[in-house]
């Protein structure tokens, strides 16, 4: 007689194998429009702020003016926008530096959790329905690329890490206008649709409205159509999505309190523990204030920097050579500037003393209009050892040939015996261990 086998049932959602391209294959109850349209409204404004203040930054080392401050000779239409960099304020690169590092860094946690999202979208089937939609998820994968491309190597060059090939100012220079090329297209594509749900107060209005038309991640919608974002199968939920939103804010507030004290002296820097130029006491002293590379990093020597130097001064006048007490016999100036890097730490006002990059124009030759000026560090090797100011910071009667700080000598990680310091200009433009300037046309 045969045996008969019994065989159970298997409930309908475990018949098939589900995939990623599967709506149901995602069950987080905490996904939807609502979420992802906070998200996405918090990225915009803040991912437009960076990329105009990465901008800045750029323009800020005048690369037009010289090849040694260019370090994307290749560049060409892509150099548009660039203009002389002003000296006023003299806070301008200290803040619209900070602004791009910090904000960059406190948007990390939303950038992640808009990602995941919107991910089911990333696996969405077809790949293209029309030529409209499949220039979208082309535009996706700009935008997801860039973003994540420009964040990665961002944060690489805070901690000082630089394990990606190539320049840094290069890759991330043409990273920026990749994620641009993907953020305008996505633009350009669902404006109308952003308008409309703005206009209906859809983001008011509950999880049915399509607020998904507002991201630039999601595909478009109607104003009739069902929040796609949510899980048609979700798991229980163990979380609100007000609660997700309070943890992404919460992760972002975290990463603010331990890194933007490395713009700020004092208790706020001891706590920004997660940058290089925060979380140490510098002590005491006229030059205890933070530093990007030392003397004995780049080889500098007590006798390099001893009895025996002397500033050479090119000009029309000739080749002069100053020592260190034929510099501190003429007349000295004081400034009172800050330090501020593209990492994003600065320092406060520090008082600089020294003699005007004008006055020392004025022996080379041109006592009436300065013009720019070519500078040479005594360091031998390393980026920006070479660089060159324009005629308009030449000209400011801040910016310094500066021998002292604070009162005191200048140290020799601070750039003794002399040392570039310019209102507004990035840090590595106020080069250390002067050893040449050749005033004229560059």
């Amino acid at each position: 007689m045969p045996v008969r086998r019994r065989t159970t049932a298997l409930p309908a959602r475990l018949t098939a194998l589900r995939t990623p391209a599967d709506p149901g294959f995602w069950r987080s109850p905490v996904r939807g429009a609502r979420f992802t349209a906070v998200l996405g409204m918090v990225l915009l404004a803040g991912l437009t702020l960076l990329f105009v203040t990465g901008l800045l930054s750029y323009a800020a080392y005048n690369p037009d003016l010289d090849p040694v401050n260019d370090k994307t000779p290749g560049k060409g239409w892509l150099g548009f926008y660039l203009f002389a960099w002003p000296t006023g304020p003299h806070w301008l690169y200290r803040l619209t530096q900070g602004l791009h590092v910090t904000v960059g860094i406190v948007l990390v946690p939303v950038l992640l959790a808009k990602l995941w999202s919107v991910v089911p979208r990333l696996f969405a089937l077809p790949p293209a329905r029309s030529v409209g939609h499949a220039l979208e998820r082309l535009s996706v994968l700009l935008l997801v690329g860039g973003a994540l491309f420009q964040f990665i190597t961002g944060l690489l060059n805070i901690q000082l890490d630089y394990l990606f090939p190539g320049s840094f100012y290069t890759l991330h220079f043409y990273g920026a206008w990749v994620f641009l090329a993907g953020f305008v297209t996505h633009v350009a594509l669902k404006l109308p649709q952003a308008v409309r749900v703005l206009r209906s107060g859809g983001i008011r209005r509950g999880e049915t409205s399509p607020l998904a038309a507002s991201d630039p991640l999601t595909a478009p919608e109607t104003l009739a159509a069902p929040d796609t974002l949510a899980a048609p199968d979700p798991l229980p939920a163990t979380l609100s999505r007000r609660g997700a939103l309070v943890m992404v804010g919460a992760g972002s507030l975290l990463l603010l309190i331990t890194s933007a004290g490395r713009s700020f002296d004092g208790p706020l820097r001891r706590i920004a523990l997660l940058t290089p130029r925060g979380g140490t006491d510098q002590g005491p002293g006229p030059n205890a204030f933070q530093v990007n590379k030392t003397a004995a990093a780049v080889r500098i020597t007590p006798a390099d920097t001893g009895e025996r130097w002397r500033l050479t001064v090119r000009g029309p006048a000739g080749e002069l050579r100053f020592s260190r007490a034929e510099l501190l016999a003429m007349e000295q100036h004081t400034a009172a500037l800050p330090i501020a890097c593209v990492e994003g730490w600065s320092t406060s006002d520090q008082l600089w003393r020294g003699v005007r990059l004008s006055d020392l124009a004025a022996l080379a030759g041109y006592p009436d209009n300065p013009p720019d000026v070519f500078v040479e560090s005594l360091q031998r090797s390393g980026s920006f050892r070479k660089a060159a100011l324009r005629d308009n910071q030449v000209r400011d009667g801040r910016s310094l040939l500066a021998l002292e700080v604070n009162g005191a000598p200048l140290s020799p990680d601070h750039g003794y015996p002399a040392r570039i310091i310019v209102p507004a200009a990035p840090g590595v433009l106020n080069t250390k261990w002067v050893e040449t300037l050749t005033f004229g046309e560059l």
